[in-house]
């Protein structure tokens, strides 16, 4: 799969620059697309406001395909090195890394809130609305009673709550309290069907239950 144009990429990252609403909600169905954009729009923010920036993606194993299959070869780079040790100095900020399991926020919790400028949230591409911060399978007794009594979206509220600037990334048709924003280079793709083809004569198909 080829790179975003970086025609497509400026217009794109300049739509954001000129979105004044503080949340953000990107729900086309190209992922790595959009991840793209979002994250070269807050290194760009993050030069002209300067302060911690937190990247939220669901777990792991999402961030390291978003290493090697975003669409810029600078974005691929940039989260490759922010892998290990989930936080990178860039110019005069700090970029880093947890996941939807608050297990993962011990570092991105000490912040201060007032030096958190923004945060990018990336949620997986499936066509479902956003899951619970963590399945109940996931949750160890620990934790179990503290999950019980947050929100659902508690991995994005916990954010969007104070941080002044947010983008969303989840595959839905919109989010509450956040704007929806769709780049016109993005189209969506069809279903495609298949012609000439026939159910089998030879099966006895009245046999199924």
């Amino acid at each position: 799969m080829s790179d975003i144009s970086k025609q497509d990429l400026y217009e794109s990252v300049k739509t954001l620059v000129e979105t004044t609403d503080k949340h953000i909600h990107l729900g086309q169905h190209k992922l790595f697309t959009l991840v793209t954009v979002a994250f070269q729009y807050f290194l760009f923010h993050s030069t002209k406001n300067p302060g911690a920036y937190i990247v939220r993606i669901e777990d792991a194993k999402l961030a390291d395909k978003l290493a090697k299959k975003c669409k810029d070869p600078s974005t691929r780079k940039f989260i490759q090195q922010l892998l290990m040790p989930r936080k990178i100095k860039f110019n005069k900020s700090m970029i880093y890394l947890d996941f939807f399991n608050i297990n993962s926020w011990n570092m991105t919790a000490e912040i201060p809130k007032e030096k958190i400028k923004g945060a990018l949230i990336i949620k997986d591409s499936g066509e479902k609305p956003m899951d619970p911060v963590l399945e109940a399978s996931e949750a160890d007794d620990e934790h179990a009673a503290m999950l019980a009594g947050l929100p659902e979206d508690y991995f994005m509220s916990s954010l969007t709550d104070f941080v002044p600037k947010t983008i969303t990334i989840s595959f839905e048709e919109s989010i509450q309290g956040l704007t929806s924003v769709n780049f016109p280079f993005i189209v969506k793709e069809e279903n495609k069907t298949i012609s000439g083809v026939t159910i089998g004569n030879d099966v006895k198909w009245d046999n199924l239950d």
